[in-house]
C-alpha cells in the first residue's frame, strides 16, 4: 500500500470550495484529479481529540503488525481491551484503520498534515 491521508486543520469554507471547483475544472477539461482522500477538522483540538498519542502508537503499530483482533492488539501493546477496542472504533470512524482481511490494518502508509494558521 502506497496510499496517502491529506489532513487538514484549520481550513475555512472558501478554501473546501475552491478545491471543489478546481477539481471540476480539471475534470471539465478531462484531466483526472489524483485520488486523494483529506481528512479535515475544524480545529487543532478536533484533530488531537482524534488522534492521541496512544492511537497514533496503535496506528503505527497495526501499520507494520496488522492484529487479528483488538483483543490480540491489547496484548501486544500491553494496554486495556477496553481503552483499545475504543481507540480502534475512534481511528476507524476517522478512516484511519479498517479491518481488511479479517485483520486491523491502517488504511495508508502516510499522514500528510496542513495546519491552517
Amino acid at each position: 500500500m502506497s496510499d496517502e491521508i491529506k489532513i487538514t486543520v484549520g481550513g475555512s469554507a472558501e478554501d473546501d470550495a475552491a478545491a471543489f471547483v478546481a477539481a471540476w475544472e480539471a475534470a471539465e477539461q478531462g484531466k483526472a484529479p489524483a485520488p486523494s482522500r483529506v481528512l479535515s477538522f475544524e480545529s487543532w483540538e478536533g484533530l488531537a481529540h482524534v488522534l492521541t498519542g496512544e492511537r497514533y502508537r496503535l496506528l503505527r503499530h497495526i501499520h507494520t503488525h496488522p492484529e487479528p483482533s483488538v483483543s490480540a492488539l491489547a496484548r501486544a501493546l500491553g494496554r486495556q481491551y477496553r481503552r483499545v477496542h475504543a481507540d480502534v472504533a475512534v481511528l476507524e470512524e476517522a478512516g484511519l484503520i479498517d479491518r481488511a482481511e479479517g485483520d486491523l490494518r491502517a488504511t495508508a502508509d502516510r499522514l500528510q498534515a496542513t495546519i491552517e494558521l
